[in-house]
């Protein structure tokens, strides 16, 4: 049997809940950002080490850290939202009524 929650308490795991998206919000502004630098940076040195700009925009090598930290950002976005981030019965809902409508 569950106890009651006071509001005190209510409030206090929302605040906790609403810290934790915030912080996720912030580093996946900082991904972004750092990102887009770094890969500037690289495709620079790219075209200054002699590739053409087609070569160095389209060279992997300067998106790996996308790849890994963005690895990193996916399991904080689960860990934060949970399994409700893609699939929740929400959207179940949704795209049964929508199928509904198309069909």
């Amino acid at each position: 049997m569950r106890k009651e929650q006071t509001q005190e308490q209510k409030f206090v795991l929302a605040r906790k809940r609403v810290e934790k998206i915030s912080k996720f919000y912030r580093h996946f502004i900082i991904y972004i950002v750092v990102n887009i630098f770094l890969s500037a940076i690289f495709i620079v040195g790219d075209i200054e080490d002699g590739d053409t700009f087609n070569e160095a925009v389209f060279n992997y090598h300067n998106y790996k850290i996308w790849l890994f930290w963005g690895i990193g950002i996916l399991f904080q976005a689960l860990n934060v939202f949970g399994e409700k981030l893609f699939f929740s019965k929400n959207w179940e809902q949704r795209k049964i009524e929508e199928y509904l409508k198309n069909n």
